[in-house]
């Protein structure tokens, strides 16, 4: 609806309550359809009440229509749209607790990794120490025959610490790992 079709409107009604006004008291038995009846001059008034109360009827349709348009949209929304939304928050709530276990996994191998890695440096600073000593020693030994040879060094045997199994949380059976039984 324009501005201008809205001032329009407002002015024809504006006449006919003026119109309204002018007569004088209705008799017995006269409706008020009948009293607006006689008001009106059979020209240019009629005509003018006539296209308002048309464009009243094609906005009121219009107005109509939209609401249908807005319950079936809302209806719609209502019945297929939430359920999918609903279906795709518990989805990803089961993938954010995967996330979670995963997390947790990768600070665990990273504690034991920085573990390893501890023991393994402490293991050649020991291996190094005890190997160069043993080698100056012999060197300064005046014993040619060991000049030349390469010396082993005492062997130390290593127990590894109980840690996690990979297999525990990825079985061979796994999907998506290449020893996946089909």
């Amino acid at each position: 609806m324009s501005a201008g079709g809205g001032r329009e409107e407002g002015a024809a009604a504006a006449a006919m309550l003026q119109l309204l006004r002018e007569q004088p008291e209705p008799q017995a038995g006269e409706s008020g359809a009948q009293r607006f009846a006689l008001c009106l001059s059979p020209g240019e008034e009629v005509k003018e009440v006539e296209e308002t109360i048309e464009e009243m009827l094609i906005q009121l349709d219009e107005f109509c229509g939209m609401t249908d348009v807005i319950r079936s949209d809302t209806s719609q929304i209502l019945d297929e749209t939430i359920p999918l939304i609903k279906a795709k928050v518990v989805e990803m709530n089961n993938i954010y607790a995967k996330i979670d276990k995963l997390e947790a996994f990768v600070k665990m191998v990273g504690r034991h990794v920085s573990f390893l890695e501890e023991q393994v440096l402490q293991a050649e600073g020991n291996d190094s120490t005890v190997s160069h000593a043993i080698r100056k020693l012999l060197q300064s030994a005046a014993i040619p025959s060991f000049k030349n040879k390469h010396t082993p060094s005492a062997q130390h045997t290593y127990d590894l610490p109980k840690l996690y199994r990979t297999e525990d949380y990825f079985p061979m059976n796994y999907i998506g790992t290449k020893y996946q039984s089909h």
